[in-house]
């Protein structure tokens, strides 16, 4: 395999014409942007669970409405920096970002669930108390960088954080979900993944007083980067079908940026 690597005189001449291709990529969105449907390409950043529960229930309305765009997905549960890769935008499970990023909320409320098969439960008692999951087999979920998620609880004025150490651990909440079903031990996933099984009696749910419901997640890019028309054509079906699904619209896209 050959290595590539840029010369001196190279490394000068990109700096040099820098400046002229970010004005020419500007021009070309702004002629995009007066067009009927913009056209190109949209790269989004996305961590698993975003990519189920706020790109899966958009793709066919977006796909539909801007045929002429190309809709490039990358999911990845590490922290990817969304400029330095390339990515037009990101959605993170947090507001709270690096100075001169705008996070827009999409996709719905998020709300956790833990469940157990009946086989599970069936000579094992219901935990009544987060803290009692300490004497239950529970599926733990790692990060890329190793870290367990941390299964956070909340009832009234009392808050729980439970570091789970189980005999099952993946990375994967579909994995998770399925060693909840063969009754390897409880899990900890998304409410809206286990609706389905919840009412054919799959699973069974404890702790649901323990589980507040969380807000949304966002969308988020650059702030003082000209905003690409395939981006602002993503954000403005985002901000739809959050408005048609609950009855008001937190933020508003063009905001300052949400920082530290």
């Amino acid at each position: 395999n050959r290595t590539v690597r840029i010369t001196a005189a190279g490394e000068q001449f990109l700096h040099r014409v820098a400046p002229a291709l970010g004005e020419l990529t500007e021009a070309y969105e702004q002629i995009n942007t007066l067009r009927d449907k913009p056209r190109g390409t949209l790269r989004l950043n996305v961590p698993r669970s975003a990519a189920e529960l706020v790109i899966r229930p958009l793709l066919g309305r977006f796909m539909s409405e801007y045929p002429d765009i190309t809709l490039e997905v990358v999911t990845n549960d590490g922290l990817v920096d969304i400029v330095a890769a390339g990515f037009d935008a990101g959605i993170r499970i947090t507001e709270r970002l690096e100075q001169d990023m705008i996070a827009v909320p999409v996709g719905p409320q998020r709300r956790f669930a833990v469940v157990g098969a009946p086989s599970y439960f069936a000579d094992r008692s219901v935990p009544r108390h987060p803290g009692e999951l300490h004497n239950h087999a529970c599926i733990g979920r790692s990060y890329p960088s190793g870290v367990l998620r941390t299964w956070t609880f909340a009832k009234d004025a009392e808050t729980y954080e439970l570091t789970i150490r189980g005999p099952l651990i993946v990375d994967e909440h579909i994995l998770m979900l399925q060693g909840a079903l063969d009754g390897v031990g409880i899990a900890y996933v998304y409410e809206s993944l286990v609706e389905e099984y919840l009412r054919e009696g799959s699973l069974i749910r404890v702790l649901e007083d323990w589980c507040p419901i969380m807000p949304g997640f966002f969308l988020c890019y650059h702030g003082r980067r000209h905003i690409p028309a395939t981006l602002r054509a993503f954000i403005e079906v985002a901000r739809t079908a959050r408005h048609q699904n609950q009855d008001g619209l937190e933020g508003d896209f063009g905001t300052s940026p949400s920082r530290d």
